[in-house]
Formats: structure tokens, C-alpha cells, sequence
């Protein structure tokens, strides 16, 4: 992800020109660890991206913390309103997922489906599986 450095100058930037030149290519961009970190809604207005990856802090809370379940909603809202796919980070029971597809989420990555694998064992897993996507809600 191209970014500007906090507290630099607003303006049409280099780095959006550079995002824009990316998707003109067919690359897709994500914001990643969405709700933590330096991930902002300045970010979402200064960059056009394809996906907001939910961090994992807010997935693992799903079914017992109801305010990651609000955290997750509104981050699910917030990327529909602006026509951004959403990929929930760190799935690692059913119940998570059926929450995540309950609340709109486009597609999951996590634990549930496969731990990290070695390059050949994961290039394997990557071509006799499909996009995991998550059903509809």
C-alpha cells in the first residue's frame, strides 16, 4: 500500500496517481489490519482500494465480545457504502465464519481453512482448491 507520511500536506498526491496507475494494471489494493494500526478512514478517502482486510483483534472476538460484532458490522457497512469488498483476517472456527457471513463479510482467510504451509505444500493446496469465498447471507 503507497502511503503519505502523517502530518504531510493534503493534496492530489503522487501516491494516488501511483494506486491509480496500479489498478489500471489490474492490480487489486487492500488496507490491511483495517481498525488497528496507521489504517484510517483518511486513508479510504486519499487512496481508491479494492479491499478492506477486518484485523483479526475484531474476528477473534465474534460470538462473545458483541462490541467486535458492532466493530465488524460497521466496518462491513462502511466498505459496502463505498463499494470496497471486505476480507475478514484470522478465521478460526465455524462460528466466527457464520457470524462473518451473517454480517456481510465478501471473503475469509484464516485458520479454519489451512494453518501456513511450506511453499510447496501451499502452491498444492492453492491449485486443487477454489476462492473462498463466503456464501451469501
Amino acid at each position: 500500500m503507497l502511503s503519505r507520511p502523517s502530518g504531510s500536506p493534503a493534496r492530489e498526491t503522487p501516491g494516488r496517481e501511483r494506486t491509480q496507475a496500479l489498478r489500471e494494471t489490474g492490480v487489486a489494493l487492500a488496507i490491511d489490519d483495517f481498525g488497528t494500526g496507521y489504517s484510517s478512514l483518511s486513508r479510504l478517502k486519499r487512496f481508491h482500494v479494492d479491499y478492506l482486510k477486518i484485523d483479526r483483534e475484531f474476528v477473534a472476538g465474534l460470538g462473545t465480545d458483541p462490541d467486535d460484532e458492532k466493530i465488524v458490522s460497521a466496518v462491513v457497512g462502511l466498505g459496502r457504502s463505498l463499494g470496497i469488498r471486505l476480507i475478514a483476517e484470522g478465521i478460526e472456527t465455524a462460528d466466527q465464519l457464520a457470524a462473518l457471513v451473517a454480517l456481510g463479510c465478501d471473503v475469509g482467510q484464516g485458520y479454519l481453512w489451512a494453518r501456513p504451509l511450506p511453499l510447496d505444500e501451499a502452491t498444492a493446496f492453492v491449485l486443487r482448491s477454489r476462492p473462498l469465498e463466503l456464501p451469501a447471507g
